[in-house]
């Protein structure tokens, strides 16, 4: 079991801190991206101008 401390600390490669921030990272994006479809009934994409 990883130790609270060591999984919050910001460590490069692929180590287990690594995939916490990036899965925390992921769903503050995936959220981020829901939100913006919701308020402007546009994808992510065609916001973008990329569609």
């Amino acid at each position: 079991m990883i130790e609270p401390q060591k999984r919050n600390q910001w460590n490069w490669g692929f180590t287990p801190s690594a995939e916490s921030w990036n899965g925390r990272l992921a769903m503050i994006g995936f959220i981020s991206a829901v939100i913006l479809e919701l308020t402007t009934g546009q994808g992510v994409l065609h916001f973008l101008g990329i569609i």
